[in-house]
C-alpha cells in the first residue's frame, strides 16, 4: 500500500496515489482480529505491544525535502472563503458498537494518518444511545468512544461528535435494550403509520414530555445523556472536539420517518406517508382540532393521502388537491409545528448544555427533494416541512435554529438536478438553494454533507460558491472510501480545495517536492517516521 504526496512546506497536496488493499480489507466484517480495544470493568485497555497487529505490517513514512513555500493561488474564489473552509470525513457508523469495542481499529488508525497527510481537518464520530446507555437507564459506558477520541487527538485531527438517539439498520445498532423492552408492551412510544405499522428506530416526538421511560420523559433522558457526555469528555471539548450534533429524529434528521428508505440519486421515490397514528400523536391532533373549533378534523390524518411508494395524487394533486383546502392547511400546519417544537426542545437541551463550551452545536435538516417541481412538494409535507410553491416552510425551522444559536447541517450537497430521474420531478439544487437562502436570512450558518459517494465536483461547487459553507463532512470512511476507484479522486478533490485553479507559475519545482508514503513493513506497529 502506498500514498505518495507532493507538497510544499505548507503541506499542499498536489498528487496522491493509493493502493489501499490492506485498508479495504480492514473495513470488512468485524471480528476479533480488528478489535484492539477490549472492554474491561470501568475502563478500556489498549494493547501497547500491538500483539494483535502482528499481521498489519503498516508503516507511515514522510520524507521531507527542502522546498520553497507555494505562492498564493490565483483563484476567483476569495481567500476568506478558503480560510473558513473545514473538511471532515465521517468514521464508520459502527466504529464503536455492542460491548463498547472499537471496530476496525487498525484501519481507522491508519486512515487517520492518511487523512492528516492529506490536510483534512478532522473526522466525525457517531455516538449511539444504544451503545452508551444500553443496559439500563442512567448507566453509561463511554469507554469505546473515549478510546477513539484519544486516537483522533494523537493523530492531530479535530473531532465532530454526532449524538445519535435513533437506531441504525445497516450496520445494525438498535435503541437501548431497556427502551426496546418498554416498547414491547407500550408500542405507542414509536411512530405509527396509517396501516398501524410501527417505526421502531426512534421514539415518537409525541412522547417527548410524557413519563414513558420508567417514570422519566425522553427529554429528561436525553438531557441526562448529554450531561454525562459533557462531564466525561470535558478534557477534549473545545480542543479536540470542536463540534457536536444533536440527533433530532430518524437518521439523526429533523423529520418524521415518512420514507423508510432515504431518497438516493438515480431512483424514483414515492411521496411518503404521514406518521401521525400512534396514540399520543392522535391525542395531540384531537386536542388541536377541538381548540380550533373543528373536532371532526382531529380523528386522523388525511384520508385521501397516498401511501409510501405512490406518486402524487388526490391529497397532493397540483390542482384541486386537498392540501390547498382549509382542512389541508389545518393539518399541515399542525403536523409541521409539532416537528419544529420537537426540534426546539432538543436543540434547547444542546444549547443549554454545550452553549458555554468552545464547541459549535449543530442539528441536521434533510433534503427531501423528490417532487420539488410540483406545487405541493409532497415529500417535504409528509416529512413535516410545510413547504409548497406558495409557502416557505423553512422559515420556522431557521428561526428555531437561530433562537438556539445552532448551526444547520444540510445533506445532499453532492446531488445535481441532471442526475435525477425525470419522472420524479426532483430538484435537489433548487431545494438546497432555497433552504440556504432562508438560513442566511436568519443568520444561521450552514454546514454540508453528501448523501452518496462521489459527486465531488458538485460538492466543491456548493462549498466554494457565493455563499460558502464553513464545514463539510464527507461520508464515510470504509472499504470503498480507500479503494483505488475512489481515494485518488478524493485526494485530488482535497488538493483542489486547498489550491483552487492553481496557476502554472505557482507550481513547485521538481527538486522542491516533498513526498510521503504509506507502505508495508515487517514492523508490527503502526507508527509515523519523519526524515
Amino acid at each position: 500500500m502506498e500514498v505518495s504526496l507532493t507538497s510544499s512546506s505548507q503541506a499542499k497536496v498536489c498528487k496522491t496515489e493509493l493502493g489501499c488493499r490492506d485498508l479495504r480489507s480492514c473495513f470488512g466484517k468485524t471480528n476479533e482480529k480488528n478489535k484492539i480495544f477490549a472492554r474491561k470493568p470501568n475502563k478500556v485497555s489498549f494493547d501497547t505491544q500491538f500483539s494483535r497487529l502482528r499481521k498489519a505490517r503498516l508503516r507511515f513514512t514522510v520524507k521531507a525535502v527542502h522546498s520553497e513555500p507555494i505562492l498564493k493561488a490565483k483563484s476567483s474564489t476569495s481567500s476568506k472563503s478558503l480560510d473558513r473552509l473545514r473538511l471532515f470525513v465521517g468514521l464508520p457508523l459502527d466504529a464503536v458498537s455492542d460491548g463498547n469495542t472499537v471496530n476496525h481499529a487498525r484501519a481507522i488508525g491508519a486512515g487517520l494518518k492518511a487523512l492528516k497527510l492529506l490536510g483534512v481537518e478532522g473526522v466525525e464520530l457517531p455516538v449511539w444511545w444504544g451503545v452508551v446507555e444500553n443496559e439500563e437507564m442512567g448507566k453509561y459506558d463511554w469507554s469505546g468512544y473515549l478510546a477513539v477520541t484519544e486516537m483522533v487527538q494523537k493523530a492531530g485531527l479535530k473531532l465532530h461528535v454526532s449524538l445519535c438517539f435513533h437506531a441504525s439498520i445497516q450496520p445494525r445498532i438498535p435503541l437501548p435494550k431497556w427502551v426496546m423492552k418498554i416498547g414491547e408492551y407500550q408500542s405507542s412510544i414509536f411512530f405509527t403509520d396509517r396501516s398501524g405499522k410501527h417505526y421502531r428506530e426512534c421514539l415518537s416526538l409525541a412522547v417527548d414530555d410524557l413519563p414513558v421511560l420508567d417514570g422519566k420523559t425522553p427529554i429528561q433522558v436525553y438531557r441526562d445523556f448529554c450531561e454525562s457526555f459533557k462531564s466525561t469528555f470535558s478534557p477534549f471539548i473545545g480542543s479536540t472536539i470542536t463540534g457536536i450534533s444533536m440527533g433530532l429524529g430518524p437518521d439523526g434528521d429533523l423529520r418524521y420517518p415518512s420514507h423508510h428508505k432515504p431518497a438516493k440519486s438515480g431512483t424514483i421515490t414515492g411521496v411518503g406517508e404521514f406518521q401521525c397514528y400512534d396514540t399520543n400523536m392522535l391525542n395531540l391532533l384531537k386536542q388541536h382540532a377541538e381548540a380550533s373549533g373543528n373536532p371532526l378534523w382531529g380523528l386522523g390524518g388525511p384520508h385521501d393521502a397516498p401511501t409510501y411508494d405512490h406518486t402524487p395524487n388526490n391529497f397532493f394533486n397540483d390542482h384541486c388537491g386537498s392540501w390547498e383546502s382549509p382542512y389541508g392547511d389545518f393539518f399541515l400546519s399542525w403536523y409541521s409545528s409539532e416537528l419544529v417544537s420537537h426540534g426546539n426542545r432538543l436543540l434547547s437541551i444542546a444549547s443549554s448544555i454545550f452553549g458555554d463550551s468552545e464547541a459549535d452545536v449543530y442539528g441536521k435538516v434533510p433534503l427531501m427533494h423528490s417532487w420539488y417541481k410540483t406545487r405541493a412538494h409532497p415529500s417535504e409535507l409528509t416529512a413535516g416541512f410545510y413547504n409548497t410553491a406558495s409557502r416557505n416552510g423553512y422559515e420556522a425551522v431557521a428561526e428555531m435554529f437561530a433562537r438556539n444559536s445552532c448551526k444547520i447541517i444540510l445533506p445532499g450537497m453532492d446531488l445535481s438536478d441532471e442526475h435525477q430521474p425525470h419522472e420524479s420531478l426532483s430538484s435537489p439544487e433548487s431545494l438546497l438553494a432555497h433552504i440556504r437562502t432562508t438560513c442566511n436570512k436568519h443568520g444561521v450558518e450552514v454546514a454540508g454533507q453528501n448523501l452518496a459517494s462521489g459527486g465531488l465536483e458538485q460538492i466543491k461547487k456548493n462549498m466554494l460558491g457565493e455563499n460558502p459553507v464553513d464545514l463539510f463532512t464527507y461520508q464515510r470512511m470504509g472499504a470503498h472510501f480507500f479503494s483505488p476507484e475512489h481515494f485518488p479522486s478524493f485526494t485530488e478533490f482535497v488538493r483542489s480545495l486547498k489550491q483552487p485553479e492553481l496557476h502554472a507559475d505557482d507550481l513547485p519545482s521538481e527538486e522542491g517536492e516533498a513526498t510521503g508514503s504509506v507502505e508495508t513493513s515487517s514492523d508490527p506497529s503502526i507508527h509515523l517516521q519523519t526524515a
